[in-house]
């Protein structure tokens, strides 16, 4: 390819897309995203309790690349997601918990409970490109939390962090999570046959990857 040939097809440099990194969950702390019936803010070291509520059940565990942990586990892994607070560098992840506004803690009733969490992950700060993953109690399943905590999470994604490109990866045989990546607008790209390995089931899984971008998140939005 001559040098012409490749500033032809390459972006100005102004133009090349960009993350607004570094950033840091601070900024949500201090106001939170507010949907019609939740609130998303980083996960705290206070909701450890209301996690362990849906990190035990299996029927989470069956889709998520979590092994089985007692309770003082699955607290410390509470908190080291709650130590990922900054996004800068690629594999960066911050959480979000998906708070249900006036349904009370089972362990803290003067609290609004966690009713489960969005991660963030820069994918690729070259790219521009963030995932996406999330986990809902099942008992609050099948009644639009988890779509509308994941948009707002997206939009935050667009049009706070500049994402060119958001992606989902997940288990193929999850089909509540595939059905609301298309509820997000996002397109299926890819099923990977047996690509990766379950351990504790002993088993290959096939992998589903569906992504949108930015201008396409735009587009939806401005067609209502």
């Amino acid at each position: 390819m001559t040098d012409d040939a490749a500033s032809s097809t390459s972006a100005p440099p102004s133009e090349r897309p960009a993350l607004a990194l570094p950033f840091d969950v601070e900024a949500i702390e201090r106001r939170p995203i507010v949907t019609e019936r939740l609130v998303i803010r980083p996960l705290t070291a206070d909701d450890s309790d209301d996690v362990w509520e849906y990190q035990r059940l299996p029927e989470v565990l069956r889709y998520i690349p979590w092994p089985e942990r007692s309770r003082d586990e699955a607290h410390d892994h509470t908190m080291r997601r709650v130590g990922s607070r900054l996004l800068a560098e690629d594999g960066d992840n911050v959480h979000f918990a998906i708070v249900l506004a006036g349904e009370p803690s089972p362990g803290a009733p003067g609290r609004d409970r966690v009713i489960g969490d969005v991660m963030v992950r820069v994918a690729s700060v070259e790219h521009a490109r963030l995932e996406l993953g999330w986990v809902l109690h099942p008992d609050f399943q099948g009644r639009g939390f988890a779509a509308e905590a994941t948009a707002a999470v997206l939009a935050f994604g667009f049009d706070t962090l500049h994402a060119h490109r958001v992606l989902a990866e997940l288990v193929a045989a999850n089909t509540a999570s595939a059905k609301l990546c298309l509820r997000l607008g996002m397109r299926h790209e890819a099923t990977f046959v047996e690509h990766e390995y379950d351990r504790d089931a002993g088993a290959w899984l096939d992998m589903a990857f569906y992504a949108i971008l930015q201008r396409e998140h735009t587009a939806a939005r401005l067609a209502g």
